[in-house]
């Protein structure tokens, strides 16, 4: 394999840069070319492809973001946009493709292969909803800044002795919210993979903190339930308790990425690498029980991914004054 290309796709995410860089300079020192594609998808059908060396990498793996920027596409799902860009990467001798990026940029990696372009993908995404791997790219920086952004909520809370709704990302996931409220010490959340846990079980819970001496409040909100503002004026109605929403929104995806996102990140990028060399294609990249190690594609979108229940059993313990 002489040269392979590599692009962003979907959401940004903390360390992806480390991933680049890492697939460039392994890719480069096994003496491959590399070429970067601009705005995912999108960007490849415009043709939107650079050259990429060692020092184009040079000291990003400590910036947010991606370098190569990122879209969504909606052509490329189409069966002639997938054609397109199959094509394209040919004209521009590309015989291999890293796709960083979540389930929906995977599939785009599916069909790509199917096509005869050999293609990885890595798992990057603040989420951490794809259901092969244990650990997504960026789910470590966005918890520590949500983590952050929350103890400096409660602080203000615990001075105006009122109940804070604090609403993270996730998209239709749980896990940010469910590691906040544990490593927050909040009052209890609401994620979408437990709705059998009620809004009433929540006041509940904090009218019983309340009477035992508790003064101030905080509440994790799964962004795939939303409505926080709501939700705030019907605990406080609920309560009578001065009720507050904030909604952290996409500081989460920003930020300089952690030490455990830059060198995951890294290594799934060499990997990725190493697996071309080796012919693989239609594979993704995953953590699993503790080792790197990669599936088919087809396989890994057909997996299904729930909410750890010692975890969240961890967290109802927790809530208790």
């Amino acid at each position: 394999m002489k040269t392979i290309g590599v692009l962003t796709s979907g959401g940004d995410a903390p360390g992806m840069n480390a991933a680049i860089r890492a697939i460039v300079r392994t890719a480069i020192n096994s003496g491959i070319q590399v070429k970067g594609i601009q705005r995912g998808y999108a960007g490849l059908l415009e043709n939107e492809i650079i050259d990429m060396d060692t020092k184009s990498v040079s000291e990003i793996m400590r910036r947010g973001g991606t370098i190569l920027f990122t879209a969504r596409c909606k052509e490329f799902e189409t069966p002639e946009g997938q054609a397109k860009g199959a094509q394209i990467l040919r004209d521009n001798g590309i015989q291999g493709l890293i796709v960083i990026g979540g389930d929906g940029s995977f599939k785009g990696a599916q069909k790509l292969a199917a096509l005869g372009i050999n293609t990885i993908g890595i798992p990057g995404t603040i989420d951490l909803d794809i259901a092969c791997t244990d650990y997504t790219i960026g789910f470590d920086t966005a918890v520590n800044t949500a983590v952050a952004a929350i103890d400096k909520i409660k602080d203000t809370s615990m001075s105006h002795e009122r109940c804070s709704i604090v609403e993270v990302m996730g998209r239709n996931a749980g896990y940010i919210a469910l590691w906040c409220e544990i490593a927050n010490g909040a009052d209890g959340i609401l994620i979408p993979e437990k709705d059998e846990f009620s809004e009433q079980d929540l006041i509940d819970t904090i009218l019983s903190n309340r009477q035992k001496g508790k003064t101030h409040h905080v509440v994790i909100n799964a962004e795939g339930i939303g409505h926080s503002n709501r939700l705030a004026k019907r605990i406080e109605v609920a309560t009578g308790i001065e009720t507050r929403a904030t909604i952290l929104g996409h500081i989460q995806r920003g930020g300089v990425p952690t030490a455990k996102d830059r060198v995951y990140a890294s290594t799934m990028g060499a990997y990725a690498v190493d697996l071309l060399k080796q012919g693989a294609t239609n594979r993704v990249i995953a953590y699993k029980n503790g080792k790197f190690t990669n599936f088919d594609i087809d396989e890994a979108l057909a997996m299904t991914k729930g909410i750890d229940e010692y975890q969240f059993l961890i967290s109802r313990l927790m809530v208790m004054y």
